[in-house]
């Protein structure tokens, strides 16, 4: 018996008990190839970072765009494990997968495994990490725009002069490109004075991140406003700002957004004033839309960019928006963006 490539990726898919979608697109005729024979089309997305309700969502919108095509998907989680995620995508490789998808991770740690992926003839996309690759369209939320409308937001409630305090940790692409921006920031507004940088993608993040903030915040009392800008960051501050009495004295900004953070948004007295926001199902679409156009011969471009939307506390009070369903509802440039969909592209059905 002869085992070609793709026979021996689909057999380790089915010994290994992939979580696995094989679902039968109802417009395959209408499709280029390899689209227009349903469940032939296999792809992995390759996570660096899970934990949280924006990752969940980011997966929801993969999954859910990856079943609209009629593909198969495994999803490979290395839980913050840099080698791991490298060793995962060698083993997408040698499953034989059609695409690949990175999501997050290390620049140095996938730099050599996202070449080795393209070296066998799979086609990548990377999600914010910067992989050096000019064959590796780069997917990203418009990270500088991101901390650019919560900063602006800062600046609009706050003036031009406060305290603050900075959360960030260095090496992840969209941490970085997020800190050009306040580096940017700080240089146009010198009366921002940072007194304390922290930070910790330790898990559970917020958690994590709490326990830092409380150390900050009770070794510098006058510090006003907070940029954090990831939601787990912002989380993780406002635990700490909350049990130190001082909801009322500190505004916290932050990029991405959950139903929880829009709860913890409307919670009365919330120090979370805004947040620079992408959906992240829609940017997990679009991650899929990326590498399905490459799979079709097509070009997405190397940089795709989902634009985000600035949610203050008032527009989710004055709307008693309670979710992200009806965030999505009642902001419709929240719901979809219209970012790498071809003429032929399915799209996930909308409620």
């Amino acid at each position: 018996m002869t085992f070609t490539r793709r026979g021996l990726g689909r057999l380790g898919l089915a010994l290994l008990g992939a979580s696995m979608l094989a679902p039968v697109s109802a417009s395959a005729q209408d499709m280029p190839a390899p689209f227009d024979n349903p469940g032939e089309v296999e792809i992995a997305l390759v996570r660096y970072l899970s934990t949280g309700d924006f990752f969940q969502a980011y997966l929801s919108g993969v999954e859910a765009q990856a079943k609209a095509l009629g593909v198969n998907l495994r999803v490979f989680d290395s839980r913050q494990d840099a080698a791991l995620q490298a060793d995962m995508v060698d083993q997408a490789i040698a499953l034989g997968v059609d695409g690949i998808i990175i999501q997050h991770g290390l620049t140095e740690s996938m730099k050599e495994a996202a070449q080795r992926a393209v070296d066998a003839g799979i086609k990548v996309v990377a999600f914010d990490v910067n992989v050096e690759n000019d064959a590796i369209p780069q997917i990203e939320q418009s990270d500088r725009d991101l901390a650019r409308l919560a900063l602006e937001q800062a600046i609009k409630d706050n003036g031009e002069e406060w305290t603050a305090a900075y959360v960030y940790v260095p090496g992840i692409a969209p941490l970085d490109r997020r800190n050009e921006t306040w580096v940017e920031f700080k240089e146009k507004y010198p009366g921002i004075n940072e007194v304390a940088q922290f930070g910790t993608l330790d898990n559970p993040i917020a958690n994590s991140v709490a326990n830092q903030a409380r150390s900050v915040l009770s070794a510098n009392p006058d510090i006003q406003v907070v940029f954090a800008p990831y939601d787990e960051f912002a989380k993780g501050v406002k635990i700490a700002v909350d049990e130190a009495g001082l909801s009322s004295s500190i505004k916290i900004y932050s990029a991405d957004i959950s139903t929880a953070d829009i709860a913890a948004m409307r919670e009365p007295g919330s120090a979370w004033a805004a947040t620079a926001a992408t959906n992240p199902a829609v940017v997990g679409e679009v991650s899929v839309r990326a590498l399905a156009m490459l799979l079709a011969g097509e070009d997405p471009g190397h940089n795709v960019i989902v634009p985000p939307t600035l949610i203050t506390q008032k527009d989710l009070n004055d709307q008693d928006i309670k979710n992200m369903d009806e965030l999505a509802q009642k902001l419709p440039q929240f719901a979809h963006a219209d970012v790498a969909v071809p003429a032929w592209m399915p799209l996930p059905p909308r409620d």
